[in-house]
């Protein structure tokens, strides 16, 4: 006697598929939010930096960073004493300079003795440098000759963030310049360069002739900068 064989039947099998369908679709449409997220947190972090900077002039006529009574006035705060002249109104120094006395570097204290900005004010904190919403380090110094970190870019002060993905590279230069990377007032190099001063900016696939930088690349680090 045939024993009767059992198994899925076209309909069961079509349920699972829409079943599968529908979770697929969700993590998706999850991870998307998520990337969307972490580009508006990324924009934020370049729109409230220069806050800090003018609401220090304001309450003490100096720049946080360059303020040579920073040590008086701040409870707790440093002067700096390498790698320029103290109130020269110029904040000098890297923006991703790690010495503790560089004016760059004492930026963030200030700010955050003046309650302008949150975060560790001991220059010795292991936290003590600001991350981006996916965890690169920013940082922020004058666009002057020398620390000018992308070729072409102009403006009196630059911010810098690490380790953002070209596929949220494009996202943010969208959001907050012309879209295009290698031109405007907000511009991309590979993670890999920003130790050097006055790298050639990465490009867009549509790119205009003009760029000649090499294509961002959506799974690649970028360091993206800003001017103002």
């Amino acid at each position: 006697m045939k024993r009767q064989q059992s198994g899925f039947t076209l309909v069961e099998i079509a349920i699972v598929l829409v079943i599968i369908g529908l979770l697929l679709g969700g993590i998706l449409k999850g991870q998307e939010l998520i990337n969307s997220a972490k580009v508006k947190n990324l924009a934020n972090d370049f729109r409230v930096i220069p806050t800090y900077i003018y609401a220090y002039q304001d309450k003490y006529k100096s720049l946080p960073g360059d303020d040579s009574q920073a040590d008086t006035r701040l409870p707790g705060g440093t002067k700096a004493s390498a790698g320029g002249t103290v109130g020269n109104g110029v904040i000098e120094g890297a923006w991703n300079s790690t010495t503790a006395t560089n004016e760059s570097f004492l930026f963030w204290q200030h700010v955050r003795l003046a309650n302008l900005a949150s975060g560790p004010t001991n220059t010795a904190d292991t936290t003590y440098l600001p991350k981006n919403a996916v965890g690169g380090v920013m940082g922020l110094s004058s666009a002057n000759t020398g620390n000018i970190q992308i070729t072409g870019m102009t403006g009196t002060y630059q911010i810098c963030s690490r380790g953002v993905l070209g596929s949220f590279v494009l996202q943010l230069d969208t959001q907050m310049d012309d879209g295009e990377p290698c031109s405007g007032s907000m511009r991309a190099i590979p993670d890999s360069a920003a130790g050097t001063m006055g790298t050639a900016p990465v490009k867009s696939a549509n790119a205009p002739a003009s760029c000649t930088g090499t294509v961002v690349d959506p799974a690649t680090s970028y360091t993206v900068c800003m001017t103002f």
